[in-house]
């Protein structure tokens, strides 16, 4: 019989996302996008607190030059307390939803706004800024695979994980294609990672699990959460063998989101929590660093 999931804690997070594992500090760090509050987890010590209240973070990665690079509502900050802080893109049009590293020290966005789709940006660690997709519903999961060869990106309002052909020589995505479309009568493919054998983890948002693909997108496996609103996955723990996932309270009571599946339980409990599973005998690959100079007085 499987393992169920471990209850980590319960911060009801209107929108839990962003799980990030740091190798450094053996911690990890997840966000409440909506209510601008930012967690970290000491698994060696069973240590969960806030450390940030103020802007919203969509999502973060470790930076090289110090602290984490933070995709917020209002751009990009490099940050290491509410106490010390700068921002590297001040843009109140850059409203991020979730990010990643590239292999460069790249830092890659995806935006999302109520009234309008969406885009995809890459921002180059010398200050350059690149347009690599456009009218994206919901901009959501993305991540490489190990030999540098695909770079996966997430649309959740068209339920679908894209991947690109990534040249590791001059670190560029290209010639985008489809690795899996879900149907309405699943979740909505949310925040994903990429395992150390190049399969995909998608978290699916009203689908109460996690799917594993290949790199063909077949479905490999689906673990269950007790909360339907299944929002990130990331890898953890010192072997990186541990699995984290998000959940989400948004909605609950309220009107449908539109983001339900066909046959949605609208009694079911929809999330909030932080959880983990020891049992996937998977190993998870190391996060990508940016590589973003803090800005000079």
């Amino acid at each position: 019989m499987a393992a169920e999931a471990e209850l980590i804690v319960d911060v009801q997070a209107l929108v839990g996302e962003g799980a990030l594992w740091d190798g450094r500090g053996r911690a990890l760090y997840w966000t409440d996008i909506r209510t601008g509050r930012l967690f970290r987890y000491d698994p060696a010590s069973r240590d969960h607190r806030q450390i940030h209240q103020g802007v919203n973070v969509g999502g973060l990665r470790v930076n090289r030059r110090g602290g984490f690079a933070l995709g917020t509502w209002e751009g990009v900050l490099l940050w290491r307390s509410d106490d010390d802080f700068a921002w590297w893109r001040r843009d109140p049009s850059l409203r991020f939803n979730d990010v990643t590293a590239g292999p460069d020290g790249s830092f890659y966005g995806g935006v999302y706004y109520d009234d309008r789709p969406g885009t995809l940006h890459r921002f180059f660690p010398d200050g350059r800024q690149e347009l690599l997709a456009e009218n994206v519903g919901v901009s959501n999961g993305m991540g490489f695979s190990p030999d540098l060869r695909t770079f996966y990106h997430t649309d959740s309002l068209s339920r679908t994980i894209y991947r690109y052909d990534y040249d590791p020589a001059t670190d560029r995505p290209s010639n985008r294609s489809v690795l899996v479309r879900l149907s309405d009568e699943e979740g909505v493919p949310d925040g994903m990672t990429v395992d150390a054998d190049g399969f995909v983890w998608s978290a699916l948002w009203g689908g109460g699990c996690v799917i594993r693909f290949d790199p063909d997108g077949r479905e490999e496996r689906r673990i269950r959460f007790p909360a339907t609103q299944t929002s990130s996955v990331a890898f953890g723990g010192p072997d990186l063998t541990d699995l984290y996932v998000t959940t989400a309270t948004f909605g609950a009571g309220g009107p449908p989101s539109g983001l339900e599946p066909k046959g949605y339980d609208f009694a079911a409990h929809r999330g909030g929590e932080l959880y983990r599973r020891a049992d996937v005998d998977v190993r998870g690959k190391p996060e990508f660093e940016t590589d973003l100079a803090w800005p000079t007085a």
